[in-house]
C-alpha cells in the first residue's frame, strides 16, 4: 500500500478524488520521463502517467507504484503557405494554450476544441473530440516510447487506428508513452466548416459555414461554461472529469427501438450514434440529481461532480446508478469515458 503521508492523487485530478501515491516523480524534460519510466519498468513497478488529471478517476486506496508527473514544455513551429503549419509539442504543454495560440497565430483546425482541459500528450490517446471537431483532424504524427520493444516509435496518423474517442493507443494501454504530438495546421483566419448545430446557433452562421476561428473559440468558451465544462476553482459543478459516459455507437436494429424523440446521428459505416445525455435525463437522472457529496452536475447531465468531501466510492456509486438505470430503461450500456485507476464500475471488481 501507498506510504503514509504521500502525494495525493486527490490534488493532482480535476475531480479533486483519489489516494495517495507510493511514490510521485515529476518528469520537467523528455530525459526525466524516460529515465522514470524506464527505471518503474526495471524494477517492475505498476506505472501511472499523470499531466493534467482531468480524464482520470483514482480509487480511494490510491496507487501503489510510481506516479510520472508529465511536465514537459516546448513548442516547435515549422510553417509554409502551401503546407500550412506544422507545430511539434511536448507531451506536457496544456492543451487549451496550444488552442489559444493556434488562433491568434492564425493556425486553424482546433478552435472548436476549446476549453478542454488537459495536456496535449493525452489528446491523441482518446482522440479528443467537441463540437464537430477531433484532435484526428489535423494530428500529423506522434512520437512516443515504446515501453514493450524499449525503443521510440513515431506514428503516423493513419497508423494511429483513430475512432470515436479512441485510438492505438487507448486500445493497447500502458505501451506507449507520448512524448510529442505533430499538428499540421491550415493558416487563415476563418475556422474549418462549423459542423455542430449548437455551436452554429451561437454563432449565428448555417452549419457547414465558417467563422472567424476567435469568434468560435469564444463560442466554445461559453458553451462549455454555461454547462460547467471550463475549470473553475470556486464551482464544484467543474470539479468532474468531464463528460463521464461517451455518446453510446448502437447498430441500426438496436438504435431503432430507441423512442422516436431520442437523437440519432448515422455513421459512415452504417452504425448509429445517439446522445448519452438524453438517455440519462429521460431515465431519471436530472441536473442536480444525487446528494451533497456527489451529483450530476447542474450544468451538463453528462458530468459527474465531486460537491466536496467525496471519496471516489462515492462517485462510482452513483456512476454505476446511472449506468443500470438507463440500461434498464433502455437496454443500452453507457461506457465510462476517463480512465479508472484501482477502481471500477463493477462492483465484483476493486
Amino acid at each position: 500500500m501507498p506510504e503514509a503521508g504521500a502525494q495525493r492523487l486527490a490534488d493532482l485530478t480535476t475531480l479533486r478524488l483519489g489516494g495517495p501515491a507510493r511514490r510521485l516523480v515529476r518528469a520537467r524534460t523528455e530525459g526525466q520521463l524516460l529515465d522514470a519510466v524506464r527505471q518503474a519498468d526495471a524494477e517492475g513497478a505498476p506505472l501511472l502517467l499523470l499531466a493534467g488529471g482531468s480524464n482520470l478517476v483514482v480509487g480511494d486506496d490510491g496507487f501503489d507504484g510510481t506516479v510520472v508527473r508529465i511536465e514537459t514544455s516546448g513548442v516547435d513551429i515549422a510553417q509554409d503557405t502551401c503546407g500550412g503549419a506544422f507545430v511539434t509539442v511536448a507531451a506536457g504543454e496544456g492543451w487549451d494554450a496550444l488552442v489559444a495560440r493556434a488562433v491568434d497565430n492564425g493556425w486553424v483546425g482546433t478552435e472548436a476544441l476549446s476549453g478542454i482541459p488537459g495536456s496535449v500528450g493525452a489528446t491523441p490517446i482518446q482522440n479528443v473530440g467537441a463540437y464537430g471537431q477531433e484532435v484526428a483532424d489535423t494530428l500529423a504524427s506522434v512520437r512516443t516510447w515504446d515501453r514493450v520493444d524499449g525503443v521510440q516509435r513515431t506514428f503516423a496518423a493513419a497508423d494511429c487506428g483513430f475512432g470515436y474517442r479512441t485510438s492505438r493507443f487507448k486500445r493497447e494501454p500502458g505501451r506507449y508513452v507520448v512524448l510529442a504530438v505533430t499538428f499540421q495546421l491550415r493558416l487563415g483566419e476563418l475556422s474549418e466548416p462549423v459542423r455542430y448545430a449548437e455551436l452554429a446557433r451561437a454563432l449565428g452562421i448555417e452549419v457547414g459555414e465558417r467563422a472567424l476561428t476567435s469568434e468560435v473559440r469564444e463560442a466554445v468558451l461559453r458553451l462549455r461554461g454555461g454547462k460547467g465544462m471550463v475549470l473553475d476553482e470556486g464551482d464544484p459543478d467543474t470539479w468532474s472529469a468531464g463528460s463521464f459516459f461517451t455518446n453510446p455507437v448502437l447498430d441500426p436494429v438496436a438504435a431503432d427501438a430507441l423512442p422516436a424523440d431520442a437523437p440519432r446521428w448515422t455513421q459512415p459505416d452504417g452504425s448509429v450514434k445517439t446522445s448519452a445525455a438524453w438517455l440519462i435525463e429521460h431515465a431519471g437522472f436530472g441536473r442536480g440529481y444525487g446528494n451533497d457529496r456527489v451529483a450530476l452536475s447542474r450544468k451538463h447531465t453528462l458530468a459527474l461532480t465531486n460537491r466536496g468531501g467525496a471519496r471516489t466510492a462515492d462517485l462510482l456509486a452513483l456512476a454505476a446508478e446511472v449506468q443500470a438505470g438507463v440500461e434498464q430503461r433502455y437496454g443500452v450500456r453507457l461506457l465510462n469515458e476517463p480512465v479508472l485507476v484501482g477502481c471500477s464500475l463493477d462492483p465484483a471488481l476493486p
